[in-house]
């Protein structure tokens, strides 16, 4: 029996297969602190990449993207913040906020799919 966690996991494995084919350069994978979770962090070209990867099965509990709210983008800006600051980068480094949609089997990537909230 699959738990939720372990669900998860199994699609953010393909975001990453995904990724890599895309060109991106998968840095951490599931980076947790108090203040949130990011699933995928990477980098592309000159950009720091922070990005989150929603599924669904079908479309039944609603569309992957509906998932990802204000109060989803803040705790994903606060955590991507914290990054930085305790790996040293610079806060004048050129970020990105992509996200990764699978549904089904369907993955669609949205680059640059929002700003960041760090208030």
């Amino acid at each position: 029996m699959y738990n939720k966690r372990t669900i998860g996991k199994e699609f953010e494995e393909k975001a990453v297969e995904y990724l890599k084919l895309q060109g991106y350069k998968i840095i951490k994978t599931n980076f947790q602190c108090r203040t949130g979770e990011i699933d995928i962090i990477a980098k592309q070209d000159r950009y720091l990449i922070f990005i989150e990867v929603k599924y669904r099965i079908n479309s039944a509990k609603g569309m992957p993207h509906e998932a990802i709210d204000l109060r989803k983008i803040k705790k994903i800006s606060r955590t991507a913040e914290y990054y930085m600051l305790i790996n040293n980068i610079s806060m004048e480094t050129p970020c990105r906020f992509d996200v990764v949609l699978i549904l089904d089997q369907e993955i669609t990537l949205i680059q640059d799919a929002f700003q960041a909230h760090f208030y």
